[in-house]
């Protein structure tokens, strides 16, 4: 649970198909606290049984903006053909380790990620063939898999456009106003508008006919 709106719409698709959530945030070093705080507003709505925070710094490995004094791009395309600085190596299957790690010891098959490969900067750990591969992964290196349980990582957004994932939190009743997507927000929390999650995320609430809740404050 990142405190992005993705992470928020997931978590609430799972609770209405009757799961029993446990959120998992990681601080890894990220250039700001803003979307921790958004992370346990969003599990507190949520009424999630534990929210639990890990520490993984990712700092001293570097390689992205988002954990490094390099400035985050602003202004491009967010569908453009490069990946950008904002890509955080190997982010999501460090962050899948940790999340089937607690899983194996809750007694818990299903994970859920906020992944999507439609509105996204081309992060290759966003891709069905990431997902599957590391489904694959989780069943061969536990001792829950070789003794016959059966993980899944569920992406119930992973081809849904921005657009369609607001509509489908308005539905459930979500306020995006507790989440934060920016990656480079104003020391006040407000967003940049410029990076590529703010981009994205304001071509989802143009698209989807909604106001975003964080604009209107």
């Amino acid at each position: 649970m990142s405190g992005g709106l993705d992470s928020y719409t997931a978590a609430a698709i799972a609770k209405a198909q009757r799961f029993s959530l446990h959120a998992l945030t990681i601080r890894y070093g990220q250039r700001h606290a803003r979307e921790v705080q958004s992370a346990r507003a969003i599990a507190h709505a949520l009424g999630v049984e534990r929210h639990l925070e890990l520490e993984a710094d990712l700092r001293p490995i570097g390689g992205s903006s988002l954990t490094s004094d390099v400035p985050v791009p602003r202004d491009r395309d967010p569908k453009g053909a490069d990946i950008p600085s904002t890509y955080v190596p190997a982010r999501n299957t460090i962050f899948l380790s940790l999340a089937l790690g607690w899983a194996e010891v809750l007694g818990a098959n299903d994970i859920v990620i906020g992944v999507n490969a439609l509105d996204y900067s081309g992060y290759p750990d966003c891709r069905p063939e990431f997902i599957g591969a590391f489904e694959q992964l989780a069943n061969l290196a536990t001792r829950a898999g070789v003794e016959g349980a059966r993980f899944r990582v569920h992406t119930p957004l992973i081809t849904l456009s921005k657009a369609e994932i607001i509509r489908r939190g308005v539905e459930l009743g979500l306020d995006y106003g507790l989440t934060c997507s920016c990656y480079d927000p104003e020391p006040d929390g407000r967003p940049c508008l410029r990076c590529d999650s703010c981009v994205l995320r304001a071509r989802g609430f143009r698209e989807a006919g909604v106001a975003d809740p964080l604009l209107l404050r």
